[in-house]
């Protein structure tokens, strides 16, 4: 069933990934806009990559790079996403959305994000209040309210201490020792023991923290810097998990789907 409103999505990430595979797959028009250079490690599961490589599939949804807004027509009748390189969302915005959804997952107060910029804004995590520069806004901490709609309050404040899996949380996240070109010895898929060399900036060597599968990596030869999060070791070892939708993103696909039914 194909569905009138037209969503508008900033940030093309994996979790906002995650969140418009579940509206494309109810009938939605769905937009995305990324950044001319995305940081996105969890690459296999992001609409993003389509920025670098023209096009990117997420399970069995395909995204299509376009260059100017009126080629999203086109890619909406072949049943695909249409992907924008828009960093401040004009482009997004011209098309006049019924739901503006940030996604973008920067968890600080937006200021480039307002009220007036669609009939239904979602704002996701920290960084947004509902009624303030949002309708509503989506849960992202793990935790009991994982894609909770609120409207009003905000969302958990940002914790800084990545999420738990398996007991893992820190040692799971590698960041930048350094700025400098990056170039990876492994890919996302791949089985790591704890020691090994996963990565290089320049002439500086990472090694992985814990053993696990290579969950995600930022575009290899981009130039990063010092603290950037670069990869990412699931302690799980289930290397299907870097190809489909994690369970975090499709709560919270869940939960902007209950926005926009509760909205229209």
């Amino acid at each position: 069933m194909k569905r009138e409103q037209l969503i508008a999505i900033k940030g093309a990430g994996d979790l906002a990934s995650g969140i418009a595979l579940r509206l494309w797959r109810s009938g939605y028009r769905v937009i995305m806009s990324e950044l001319p250079i995305p940081l996105c490690i969890r690459r296999t599961i992001a609409f993003s990559s389509a920025v670098f490589d023209g096009s990117a599939v997420v399970e069995n949804a395909k995204g299509i790079l376009i260059h100017d807004i009126d080629e999203a027509d086109k890619i909406w009748r072949n049943n695909n996403l249409p992907i924008i390189v828009d960093e401040n969302a004009e482009k997004l915005l011209s098309l006049k959305p019924d739901v503006l959804i940030d996604a973008r997952i920067i968890k600080s107060w937006r200021d480039d994000t307002h009220l007036t910029d669609a009939p239904l804004v979602i704002g996701l995590g920290p960084g947004f209040t509902a009624g303030e520069n949002a309708h509503c806004v989506i849960e992202t901490n793990r935790g009991h309210n994982l894609g909770r709609v609120f409207w009003s309050g905000s969302a958990e404040p940002d914790t800084g201490i990545p999420g738990t899996i398996k007991g893992e949380g820190i040692k799971r996240v590698v960041k930048a020792p350094c700025g400098g070109i990056f170039h990876p010895t492994v890919e996302i898929g791949d089985a790591v023991e704890a020691g090994d060399l996963i990565a290089r900036i320049d002439e500086t060597e990472i090694h992985a923290q814990l053993s696990g599968i290579v969950r995600g990596i930022i575009y290899p030869g981009i130039t990063v810097w010092e603290k950037l999060k670069i990869m990412d070791i699931d302690p799980r070892g289930n290397r299907s998990h870097c190809f489909t939708a994690s369970d975090k993103a499709t709560a919270l696909g869940g939960g902007v789907l209950e926005a926009i039914l509760t909205k229209f």
